[in-house]
């Protein structure tokens, strides 16, 4: 049987944004799929992603392109590129793609900051025996084990309400926090000796 073309999309929350220096440009970091999470499909059936599924696609594809709401007009990065990089951890598929300097790139950063786009999707193929049914419970259980990844998405709506993504704030930023948070550090412990 045919291999199966599907597309998922997941809620993404603490979307990280870095801004962009005159070296290094913004940065969405996330994850475009969250193991053991369970989603219902189109009310039809419920899915999960198994742990290790996008182990095989990420050792063998070398490119995975990252697109804005599943438009291939809106290419975001690419891991041929080295501006996409996916890979596994415990939780999901973790990726940071640097944006592009393009009107979709500074439109989409700038959705994210306020906080208007922070979800994501992946689209996969699925071959038979890389999945497995579970008809005793309803609505039934798919559970996921292997995918061939195609592509991932920065999307405004989500099938599964895990997934997050993040602009990454700039490194001057994270400094200035650091040292906001010394000085009041310093403050409390002179105000609590008093």
């Amino acid at each position: 049987m045919a291999k199966k073309k599907e597309m998922r999309t997941l809620n993404i929350t603490n979307l990280k944004t870095r801004s962009a220096t005159e070296n290094e440009p913004p940065k969405i970091t996330g994850y475009a799929a969250v193991f053991n999470s369970k989603t219902s499909i189109g009310d039809y059936f419920e899915e999960i992603i198994e742990p290790g599924a996008f182990s095989r696609t990420l050792s063998e594809n070398g490119d995975i392109r990252a697109l804005f709401n599943h438009n291939w007009d809106h290419v975001l990065g690419r891991t041929k590129s080295g501006t996409l990089y996916l890979e596994e951890d415990e939780r999901g598929l973790k990726f940071e793609i640097e944006l592009p300097n393009t009107s979709v790139g500074r439109d989409l950063a700038e959705s994210m900051a306020r906080g208007d786009i922070n979800q994501c999707s992946f689209g996969f193929w699925i071959d038979n025996g890389k999945e497995t049914w579970d008809y005793s419970v309803e609505p039934a259980l798919r559970t996921i084990h292997e995918v061939e990844l195609y592509e991932i998405s920065v999307v405004s709506i989500p099938a599964y309400d895990d997934t997050e993504a993040s602009l990454v704030r700039s490194k001057e930023i994270d400094r200035s926090v650091e040292q906001r948070f010394k000085i009041l550090k310093q403050i409390k412990g002179v105000l609590e000796n008093e």
